[in-house]
């Protein structure tokens, strides 16, 4: 094991691995993702998962929605801000979600990170601008069902796991239909668990075609490799719209834990080991090293 602090690339260095199987998330700036991988790359050092480019671009919410909107992928409409003047630009439709522009983990996302009206919108991003020191995405609330979607490999050889759906119905009344951070950290416990997720989801063989269709189109567009976990949310049509990337995917290895990818690998006859094993195995591959 190596830290990811800024002592490991001297370790890396010395270390000399055959490959290294990141998991890497670092703290400082919107680069933190992709400071790992881009030591190894300097290193020469095989690692598993997406290159720096595709770590930061995924961690930046506005760029990544620019991506996907430049190859007509679907994803609701949204306002990248900087500011409270930014809202002269507003041209939306409430209600609105606001994020954080470079989180993960749900934070910055609250039970009132949901809007409607300009009044709320402009108090909210005031607060939040002070809070978290950064850009915030403004985007249209999507309406429907929320999906997240699992996928292992490379090129012809990647595959689509079980999707896994978000069940809002098992949240208190008083929280909104989002899996917000009260959702994924206070009201889910570990002691007290909620049946938030159904694998494989509960879906017609047309709808699990689109989500798996906008899933991969996701993966092969932000040029993710080897795995990632890509959130989906219906819109007021039914139709699949992307939420978010996430190129470095949550693993908690209990499976009391609410960590969807294991949960959709186990789905698919995996165990975590296999699981961790066969993404270190397409790794190996695409660097000719099996």
């Amino acid at each position: 094991m190596i830290e990811a602090d800024e002592n490991a690339f001297e370790k890396f260095r010395i270390a000399k691995a055959d490959i290294v199987f990141n998991v890497a998330e670092c703290a400082n700036g919107t680069s933190r993702e992709a400071q790992i991988p881009a030591m190894l790359d300097m290193l020469k050092i095989p690692y598993t998962g997406s290159d720096p480019l595709t770590l930061a671009t995924c961690l930046d919410k506005a760029r990544t929605k620019e991506i996907l909107a430049y190859h007509n992928i679907p994803t609701a409409k949204f306002l990248f801000v900087e500011s409270i003047a930014d809202l002269e630009r507003f041209d939306l439709n409430f209600p609105v979600m606001i994020k954080p522009v470079a989180e993960g983990s749900s934070k910055g996302i609250f039970n009132s990170s949901l809007v409607y009206n300009m009044n709320d919108l402009t108090e909210k991003l005031t607060t939040s601008f002070v809070t978290y020191k950064q850009p915030f995405l403004i985007e249209e609330f999507l309406p429907g069902r929320e999906f997240t979607v699992a996928i292992l490999g490379n090129g012809l050889e990647t595959e689509v796991l079980p999707i896994v759906e978000i069940n809002f119905d098992e949240l208190p009344k008083e929280l909104v239909p989002i899996y917000s951070y009260e959702a994924k950290w206070v009201v889910d416990t570990r002691e007290n668990p909620l049946n938030i997720f159904t694998c494989p989801a509960q879906l017609d063989e047309s709808l699990q075609d689109k989500i798996r269709k906008v899933a991969l189109e996701t993966y092969k567009v932000l040029r993710c490799r080897d795995w990632s976990r890509i959130d989906i949310r219906l819109d007021q049509n039914g139709e699949p719209n992307v939420i978010e990337i996430n190129p470095l995917p949550g693993v908690l290895p209990d499976p009391k834990d609410n960590s969807c990818y294991p949960k959709a690998a186990r789905a698919n006859g995996l165990s975590y080991v296999e699981m961790i094993n066969k993404v270190l195995i397409t790794a190996a591959k695409r660097y000719n090293l099996l």
